[in-house]
């Protein structure tokens, strides 16, 4: 480097195989501002020697307008201005990970990939958010986060109407209309719309479960599952519903729960009209169509189409009765009967007629009712010409033609036909009496014999 009349010759020496030779940059005279000088004019130009680091800074600057490449990388046909630059070419064409975690054992290609890591065990999150108390370990995040004040949305699928915040979202949501699955693994055939979810996928080749809980002995693949599995013990739960006092441990729980408010039903069946608020209970309602009952009753010859069905059926074999009222003691067999049998006690109506003024505990007996204004009977018998308004009494109908008895005594031989008629005849083994009169101290083992026994103090108070 030679310098004369205030600027300076450059001469570098090009290694490039395809432009070899030698080019001439022109390097203006560096300003240098001297902020302590006070009494003297700060814009008073230095010419100093440059160091070799702003040497260094204004060749590659240089070299950088030049449009030259004259690092060449033996892996490639990739070319670099800068040594640092080859250097990462390198690790990410060998797959070489050279900065390694103090922490644990992660390994990655690029420094600043380590540095934002090293934030996960520090605990550092120095990107805060001016709107609300939210920190972010990484400045992206931060600016995704600041898109959700504004409640922008402005990437939208041509598919369908829902739109995104970022234009990664809407890719990975476009792929669920196309099937895309551009990740495949190279241990099996098996492919993935989503990069993370290979990642998870080539652990279960490895078996590598790196995530060990302290209360017990499960260990997970993600740090993310494990993190989910440690509010069970602590019973966190961090997400708050915006519409209702509810909170709930997992995102994914609150985003189904806003449905219940929202009345979204995006799971729609592609057999008829119906739509769905989860995907389950599409899964369920398309093997109505199917006829498929893939779980079968060990006990008896029925099948179901759900297995939480076939749990609830196996209770009236057992007898079991988990769900506890804690007002009176009953036991039930399902948490629905619990919650319907609560509102005895609470006196909660909340489903209400609207022709007139009577009101309901539950929704189905309010639907029941509302066919007594209307006088349709939409369930009708093809063994005879019968109708019914109600789904129930039409099934238990049914059964005085086919002669089926699916509930059994398991104290004596005993069937039924349904399970009220059961549960009548299992009193007479127990020689259990649960409805007691507070007129006197008469007990009765059934409901229907309690009502006639009511109805002697009633003629006793008239006369």
């Amino acid at each position: 480097m030679a310098c004369a009349g205030g600027s300076c010759l450059v001469k570098y020496q090009i290694p490039h195989e395809r432009e070899k030779g030698e080019i001439e940059i022109n390097v203006e005279p560096i300003q240098i501002y001297d902020n302590e000088r006070e009494d003297e004019d700060k814009t008073e130009i230095y010419e100093e020697s440059m160091d070799l680091t702003m040497e260094s800074y204004i060749l590659n600057h240089q070299i950088t307008n030049a449009g030259v490449r004259p690092l060449q990388s033996s892996q490639c046909d990739n070319s670099f201005i800068q040594n640092s630059q080859l250097i990462l070419n390198l690790g990410t064409e060998t797959g070489e990970r050279l900065y390694k975690c103090s922490q644990c054992e992660k390994a990655f290609s690029q420094n600043s990939h380590l540095l934002r890591h090293l934030k996960i065990h520090t605990g550092v999150k120095p990107y805060k958010c001016i709107q609300c108390e939210k920190a972010f370990s990484r400045n992206n995040e931060l600016k995704i986060h600041l898109i959700k004040h504004t409640g922008e949305k402005p990437y939208q699928c041509n598919q369908c109407d829902k739109v995104f915040y970022q234009n990664s979202q809407l890719t990975r949501h476009l792929r669920r209309h196309t099937g895309e699955k551009p990740y495949k693994c190279n241990q099996c055939e098996k492919a993935f719309s989503q990069n993370n979810e290979l990642k998870i996928h080539l652990k279960t080749h490895t078996e590598e479960k790196p995530y060990q809980c302290n209360e017990c002995d499960k260990v997970f693949y993600q740090n993310s599952q494990f993190i989910r599995h440690l509010r069970i013990h602590t019973g966190e739960k961090p997400y708050k519903c915006s519409q209702c006092e509810k909170f709930f441990s997992r995102n994914d729980e609150l985003k189904i729960h806003l449905r219940t408010h929202t009345g979204e039903k995006p799971y729609k069946c592609s057999q008829c009209e119906k739509a769905f608020s989860w995907k389950n209970l599409l899964m369920s309602h398309l093997k109505t169509h199917t006829g498929e009952k893939p779980y079968q009753c060990s006990q008896c010859d029925k099948a179901f189409s759900k297995s939480s069905h076939l749990v609830n059926h196996l209770r009236t074999h057992s007898g079991d009765k988990p769900y506890l009222c804690s007002h009176c003691g009953r036991g039930f067999s399902q948490n629905s009967m619990l919650i319907r049998h609560l509102k005895t006690h609470s006196g909660e109506k909340s489903y209400k007629c609207t022709k007139c003024e009577k009101a309901f505990t539950e929704k189905r007996t309010l639907d029941r009712h509302q066919v007594t204004h209307t006088g349709e009977k939409p369930y009708q018998c093809i063994q005879c010409d019968k109708e019914f308004s109600d789904n129930s009494h039409f099934r238990s109908h049914l059964k005085t033609h086919n002669g089926e008895k699916p509930y059994q005594c398991n104290l004596c031989d005993k069937v039924f036909s349904w399970y009220n008629q059961l549960k009548r005849h299992q009193v007479t083994h127990t020689g259990e009496k649960p409805y007691q009169c507070n007129q006197c101290d008469n007990a009765f083992s059934e409901n229907s014999k309690y009502l006639m026994h009511l109805r002697t103090h009633w003629v006793e108070t008239i006369s």
